[in-house]
């Protein structure tokens, strides 16, 4: 078998703690409240937790504004409740993966207040500073929120970059005392038994600012190998680099089999599809789906034995997929399981996000309801180049990043379940239909349908191994395609949209098959699907 590891055989869970369970009322999610439902998640069969951060942090965006790494935010709890958390999942074999923001600190991280006292201060080059008069910026670098990337300080007469936030100034990995600094922290967590980290944005890191390079600096291989080597290479970590910018070629670097980088990485290219061309994610377009059979099918053909990938179709930054994809009414339930089916019948490690497994849906707020930094400058921006209201809500609904942080739905009880307070952000109201609880005692619900996918994973080898082909490659509806180890071939086909669909079965495919998993209880005829509906065979 192709370099075995255990993360290549697990699935992720990623959390977002703040909407995940409190504990103590105060309307946000905390580490009890995980540690209260961990047996939930290994029910579910998963063998790692995505934590987004915990550290403690100014809240400016959610926590990815640390302003103490080796701490936690007490709005989370303590560093006595992460040690009991990394100790509770691990009876139940599942491991803690910490979310490490690298790119920037918080604005109030002690190291930033000392660097604004002075140039000769020993933190001033922790941080990225030019010349410049007020008013003036360096060069016309954006900020990804909006606005420039330079902020004055008029204490020291100079600007600090910031590719985020103004609150997030951007670190200065050309300076060896930071990267040391950061070492040692990673260490720190390590030894206290955490099974990897998610780097966010960490493509940024080796940024030139003067030549107006933010992503895949030409230092930034050279950054993450030294990273790899000071830490992760040290124990049997699962490690995964956000790289908004990557391609086939440049993941060969990040997730090389020799270990010198990362495990794996998570790319974005079919995420992107359903946006207009050369613009952003708010501008909207129909999703191509022949586009999407291609980008995914690249992605699975050119990293074969030479680099690990991440499935996923949802996470903290992204809307919900049944909501943006499938078919959120009529048919939540099959296109919930249809995607599903598609992406975990794929090679590279699948990913979770809290709620997925319920088929949890997109919200539509008014303004006030949302509390996103993001979406709320998009839409003062946009109202002051002239957008209507209407139009802008409409790009939000598809797009803005609270549709995956409304608060998870356990039971029909009021918030959810999630609280005894008032929830830091409005519960969707479909709650009283959409929940764990439900779901748990239903054995034809989307949460047992995940459970038998992820078993699926552990049982066959070819899942996890296995060569991938395309099938029907022109089909406007038809997601086919087959995984092949050894003398095992698997089978997908998936109806991506709401009509029946025929089709002719290759003929390579004509033997005997077994039906591992299929969304519809009874077996429609071989050469036809019906709305939504996916199947998943072993060829005998």
């Amino acid at each position: 078998m192709e370099n075995n590891k255990w993360w290549k055989e697990t699935v992720v869970y990623q959390i977002y703690p703040r909407s995940f369970q409190d504990t103590n009322g105060d309307g946000i999610g905390d580490l009890k409240g995980i540690i209260s439902r961990l047996d939930y998640l290994a029910e579910l069969g998963i063998g790692a937790i995505w934590l987004s951060p915990v550290c403690k942090s100014p809240q400016d965006d959610n926590g990815y504004d640390i302003s103490d790494y080796q701490d936690i935010d007490p709005m989370f709890g303590s560093l006595e409740d992460i040690e009991l958390l990394i100790n509770e999942s691990k009876k139940r074999n599942i491991r803690i993966v910490m979310d490490l923001v690298l790119n920037h600190s918080s604005d109030e991280h002690p190291w930033f207040l000392e660097a604004k006292k002075g140039k000769d201060n020993p933190y001033y080059d922790y941080y990225v500073w030019r010349d410049g008069v007020e008013g003036t910026p360096p060069n016309d670098l954006r900020s990804c929120f909006g606005g420039s990337a330079w902020e004055w300080v008029p204490e020291l007469g100079q600007y600090y970059l910031h590719l985020f936030s103004v609150r997030q100034p951007d670190l200065n990995w050309d300076n060896p005392k930071v990267r040391q600094e950061i070492y040692d922290m990673i260490n720190w967590w390590m030894d206290k038994g955490v099974g990897g980290f998610r780097l966010d944005v960490i493509d940024l890191i080796a940024k030139e600012p003067d030549r107006k390079i933010t992503a895949n600096g030409p230092k930034l291989h050279t950054y993450i190998q030294e990273l790899s080597r000071e830490t992760f290479q040290k124990g049997d970590l699962l490690t995964v680099g956000e790289t908004w910018g990557a391609t086939p070629e440049i993941a060969k670097l990040y997730s090389n089999p020799d270990g010198s980088e990362f495990s794996m990485v998570f790319q974005f290219e079919h995420i992107m599809l359903d946006e207009q061309e050369g613009k952003g994610k708010w501008d909207l377009a129909p999703l191509d789906f022949l586009k999407l059979k291609q980008v995914l099918s690249k992605w699975q053909t050119e990293l074969k034995g030479e680099a690990w990938n991440s499935l996923f179709w949802n996470n903290h930054d992204l809307p919900r997929i049944v909501s943006r994809w499938g078919n959120d009414g009529e048919y939540r339930v099959e296109s919930a399981k249809m995607l599903a089916t598609l992406l975990h019948g794929m090679q590279g490690t699948p990913y979770i996000y809290q709620g997925e497994e319920l088929g949890m849906t997109n919200v539509r707020y008014p303004l006030e309801d949302f509390r996103d930094i993001e979406l709320l400058n998009l839409y003062k921006e946009r109202i002051e180049s002239g957008y209507a209201h209407e139009e802008i809500m409409e790009s939000i609904y598809a797009k803005g990043r609270d549709n995956a942080r409304t608060p998870m739905q356990w039971d029909a009880s009021e918030h959810a379940g999630f609280t005894a307070g008032q929830p830091w952000i409005r519960v969707n109201p479909n709650y009283t239909e959409i929940n764990a609880a439900g779901e748990l005692e239903n054995p034809d619900s989307i949460f047992h349908y995940y459970k038998k996918l992820i078993r699926l994973r552990k049982e066959y080898n070819v899942i996890v191994y296995g060569e991938y082909k395309l099938l029907f490659p022109e089909d406007r509806e038809l997601f086919g395609y087959i995984r092949t180890l050894g003398e095992t071939t698997l089978l997908v086909l998936c109806n991506f949209y709401g009509n029946n669909v025929s089709f002719e079965m290759p003929e390579e495919l004509a033997g005997e098959k077994e039906l591992l998993i299929s969304n519809y209880s009874d077996e429609a005829s071989g050469g036809s699907l019906r709305p939504y509906e996916a199947r998943m065979y072993l060829l005998k």
